[in-house]
This record gives C-alpha cells, sequence and structure tokens, in this order.
C-alpha cells in the first residue's frame, strides 16, 4: 500500500500524523510519503522519524492578515498543481490530510485525481483545510463525536498518543495535592504570570500543595526566581521531556486544550482545568475544552476570566475534594481511544481497498 500524508504545521498536527504513518508502515507495510511546507514542525520531526518529506509553498488563511491571505491564495493554484504532480509521481492508493497549510492544497488535488483520502481531525471544529475538503473525502477519521457533522462516512477514532500515557496508575488518596502547570512545548504566559502572582494565596489555600510548571523557555527565569523567593515545594522546568512520568505525580492540570493535550488527558485520566488560547484558529480550544466540560471530565476558565482569585478557587476546591477527582478522572478515561492509530490505519487501508491483505505480524 502506497500512502501520502498531508499537512503539518504544528505539534498537533504532525505528532499524530508520524503514529498514523508508523502503525500503517507496522502493520500493513505500507509506503509513506508526507507532503508539508518549509515553515512546519515537519521538516524537522518527519526525517527524524524516517520518512520522506516533499515540501510546497502555501501559507495561512486563518486570522492572518489580509497580505498574508491574498499571498495565500495566490499560491493556492500553484500548490494544488504541485501536489497533483507529486500524486503522479507516487501513485498513492490513498491520502490522509491531518490539517495544517499543505492539507487543504494536496487533499484538493487528490479529489481532482480521484484518489481515496481519510481526512484526520482532532478538534471539534475542524480548520479550514478539513472544512474546505470536506465534501470531497472518503471518509474521516475524528476525536469527538461531534465534529461528525462536518464529515460523510465519519468514524470517531481518537487521537494517537504515546503509549505511556495510558499506562499512568491512579493516585492513592493519601499523596500530597500536586498541582501540574504547562502550556505546550512554548510555555503560556498569559497562564504562567497569573499563577506566579497566584504562588502565595495558593500555598495559604492548600498548604500541602506541590507544584510542578513547564513554563517554556522564555518565561523561564522569571519563574524560577520567583519561585526561589516564594519557597513554595515546586520543580520548575523550561521543558519537560518525561510528561507520562508528571502526569503520574499530579493531581490536577491547569493547561491550554490542544487537541493532542485534550487526548493525551483523556488517555491518562487526568483532572484539568483549561485555559483556551484565545488567539487558537476558529476558537477550537474553547470547543475541545467545552467537549470534556460537558462530560465532567475538566473545568474551563477562559482567558479573560483568568485572574487570580479564580484560579485559586478553582485549584483549591478541586484539591480539597478528592471524591470529585475520583470523578473527573473516571470520565476522563471514558473520553480515551487506546487503539486509536491502529483504528485509524485500518480505517485509511480500507479506503485504499486493500483491507482485506493480511496485516503484517
Amino acid at each position: 500500500m502506497r500512502v501520502i500524508v498531508a499537512g503539518g504545521g504544528t505539534g498537533g498536527h504532525v505528532i499524530p500524523a508520524l503514529a498514523i504513518a508508523q502503525e500503517l508502515k507496522t502493520r500493513y507495510d505500507a509506503e509513506v510519503l508526507f507532503i508539508g511546507t518549509q515553515r512546519g514542525i515537519e521538516t524537522r520531526l518527519v526525517p527524524a522519524a524516517g520518512f520522506e518529506l516533499r515540501l510546497i509553498k502555501v501559507g495561512a488563511l486563518n486570522k492572518v492578515d489580509l497580505a498574508t491571505r491574498i499571498r495565500t491564495v495566490l499560491d493556492l493554484p500553484r500548490a494544488v498543481f504541485a501536489s497533483a504532480a507529486l500524486l503522479r509521481e507516487f501513485r498513492p492508493d490513498v491520502m490522509v490530510g491531518v490539517g495544517g497549510y499543505a492539507s487543504g492544497p494536496a487533499m484538493l488535488a487528490a479529489g481532482i485525481l480521484n484518489t481515496p483520502t481519510v481526512a484526520f481531525e482532532p478538534n471539534v471544529v475542524p480548520g479550514v483545510a478539513n472544512r474546505l475538503v470536506a465534501p470531497l473525502v472518503s471518509a474521516a477519521a475524528v476525536h469527538f463525536e461531534a465534529t461528525c457533522r462536518y464529515f460523510r462516512n465519519c468514524h470517531v477514532t481518537g487521537v494517537p498518543v504515546r503509549r505511556e500515557f495510558f499506562n499512568v496508575p491512579v493516585l492513592p488518596q493519601d499523596t500530597r495535592p500536586t498541582l501540574l502547570v504547562f502550556g505546550g512545548s512554548q510555555g503560556a504566559h498569559a497562564i504562567n504570570h497569573v499563577v506566579l502572582q497566584a504562588l502565595p494565596a495558593l500555598m495559604q489555600a492548600v498548604p500541602a500543595i506541590h507544584l510542578i510548571h513547564q513554563t517554556g523557555e522564555k518565561d523561564y527565569a522569571e519563574a524560577q526566581a520567583v519561585y526561589l523567593s516564594a519557597m513554595p515545594s515546586a520543580e520548575v522546568a523550561p521543558f519537560i521531556d518525561d510528561m507520562p512520568g508528571v502526569f503520574a505525580r499530579a493531581d490536577l492540570l491547569v493547561c491550554r486544550s490542544g487537541a493532542s493535550t485534550v487526548a493525551e488527558i483523556t488517555a491518562a485520566g487526568k483532572p484539568a482545568i483549561f485555559v483556551p488560547l484565545p488567539t487558537a484558529a476558529d476558537d477550537h480550544q474553547r470547543y475541545n475544552a467545552e467537549a470534556l466540560l460537558k462530560s465532567d471530565a475538566a473545568r474551563l476558565i477562559p482567558q479573560p476570566e483568568l485572574s487570580v482569585q479564580r484560579l485559586v478557587m478553582e485549584v483549591a476546591s478541586l484539591l480539597q475534594d478528592r471524591l470529585r477527582l475520583a470523578i473527573m478522572s473516571t470520565e476522563a478515561r471514558r473520553l480515551a481511544h487506546p487503539d486509536a492509530a491502529s483504528t485509524i490505519a485500518a480505517l485509511v487501508a480500507r479506503v485504499a481497498g486493500v483491507a482485506g491483505q493480511q496485516a503484517v505480524a
């Protein structure tokens, strides 16, 4: 089976795409080619994972200035033609669009050339690229049931995450109350700022609290100085490599609500207070957070409402209520999809017309 995986830009697009590609290679001996852009993180992650990457030129359409939008519109026809040339050269059995800059033109080219397509959409509300190609796709793999209203032949598969997140154990009831704060690999300045201001009140409200804080590089020096002066029990780092390990030690998380973060939280069954990134495309982080809020698996604080008082109130009320934390944990795990990668790979194989072939053991 020959597969093109198109799209990228951020880790939220590329990391699940690599998991899907690896599953296709392992189970179906698939030959996989990635199509991306020079500006995306795929230029680093895809070759490092051992897959071939070809680049097309296309930019963003959503939440950009008029000049950028005009350049993108002018680049689109060339990007579609370049994608079509790659399709004719590689001759895939199926294309998987994972969203992001390259996904739209490549999936449009696949539609024009009658190549079967599968859209992968991890957010409640699809991004521009997947909304654009939704009427053309053969099937869709989504994380949330609500997303199926955008696609035909839609399957709720979940988002592939590292197996370690599913192996996070349930914390004993008598552990020290531990709060994990993070905002993605770059950190989240708005969250960092309020958490640092809230330290004295947090220690007063929950005297035994222990904090683990991933700040990102930009805020690390300031945060380290504040923690040292405030003398709380804390671990602060610009980046945490072993995120499953710190998940295992945390009773509660304060974080953004990107698709990959939400998938990791449900896999680990961790209660969370989400502070969605307000500038995220189509406000998708808010919709992701609301999906867990409706299931009683998380709390939501919109960034404009994030204050010291609100944060302390939410954190203290949860850390002092072990039963509520246990309920949230259970509800979060109900939303997890431990077999997401293999389920998506099987869907791709069916769309490619090779489902009847024996998967590689």
